[in-house]
């Protein structure tokens, strides 16, 4: 079993998290709705890839992937373009830090709505999976709504204020570090610090979670995985089926959550704390998740 997941901290070195005071509660809010024009998305295992023009040319097929701080493009799609080098940085990802190539995209062009531009990194299309990844530097200031139903992502200006539709919960999250943190979770009746990643295949916990609910101990049921990240390395993890995992107003069981010692929870300060990471498998439990970073919003509106 395998994933591509969690890509973080591209321009910089990884350093040790500094001790951070635990986050307080957030609230529930009733007041965003996301409208606009609903690009066709595709769905794999989950996960929904855009059709993405790349400094006015393309399309290319890139996932969307709100649990990566920085966007990527493909070696092939960089060499067809001829895209300028830009030198080197330290990538975090989900299995370690490594030192990848940087180049230069003048524009991503997402329907009508046109970002950039960034010094990106360049990867292997293998194993992003995908012509390259829309990530939260292309998404700061827009609203994205992912319908799971319909296979559609709308991307808007969040500048712009709406009124709530029936039947959904938005809760207000916390930003750190670009992303964003929801607090009004849990797992097992166990408060956690959950993030939204839709690029992963699989809901990740740390291990804080996995001794706050098991202790020492290891369950019958619980199954030896790996788990590979968009550089290509490998990450060693266990995973099983856990009931009562609640966000917000909401309780979800028969999930699938994989326990390993992720770099990623470092960088975010959360190691020490209970602390999920969201991926497309819980998400496709919704009709529709809407991220919203600049208002710090996250609304969920079930099937």
């Amino acid at each position: 079993m395998s994933m591509i997941a969690l890509l973080l901290a591209a321009t910089t070195a990884a350093v040790p998290a500094p001790d951070l005071p635990r986050i307080p509660a957030a609230q529930i809010d009733n007041s965003l709705e996301i409208a606009g024009d609903a690009l066709d998305a595709e769905s794999l295992r989950n996960r929904l890839f855009l059709d993405v023009k790349v400094n006015d040319a393309g399309p290319y097929r890139f996932l969307v992937d709100s649990g990566a701080d920085r966007s990527v493009i493909s070696h092939d799609v960089a060499t067809a373009l001829s895209l300028p080098k830009e030198g080197a940085a330290r990538l975090q990802s989900m299995a370690g830090v490594s030192s990848v190539g940087l180049v230069m995209v003048d524009s991503l062009t997402l329907g009508t709505s046109e970002v950039g531009p960034f010094r990106t990194p360049a990867l292997s299309g293998r194993d992003l999976g995908a012509d390259g990844l829309i990530g939260i530097d292309a998404l700061a200031d827009q609203r994205l709504l992912m319908d799971f139903d319909k296979k559609t992502v709308t991307v808007q200006d969040s500048r712009r204020n709406y009124a709530g539709e029936p039947g959904e919960i938005v809760v207000t999250a916390r930003r750190r570090k670009g992303q964003l943190i929801i607090t009004q979770a849990s797992v097992r009746e166990q408060k956690v610090n959950a993030v939204i990643d839709t690029g992963s295949e699989i809901t990740l916990g740390n291990m804080a979670l996995r001794r706050r609910l098991f202790g020492d101990r290891t369950p019958n049921s619980m199954k030896q995985i790996k788990l590979v990240s968009v550089t290509g390395q490998v990450l060693d993890a266990e995973a099983m089926v856990v009931n009562n995992v609640r966000i917000g107003g909401l309780v979800l069981n028969n999930v699938v959550i994989a326990f390993a010692d992720a770099s990623p929870f470092g960088l975010f300060g959360l190691n020490q704390q209970p602390s999920l990471f969201l991926g497309s498998d819980l998400l496709a439990s919704f009709r529709k998740v809407g991220l919203d970073f600049r208002n710090r919003k996250v609304r969920f509106v079930m099937r």
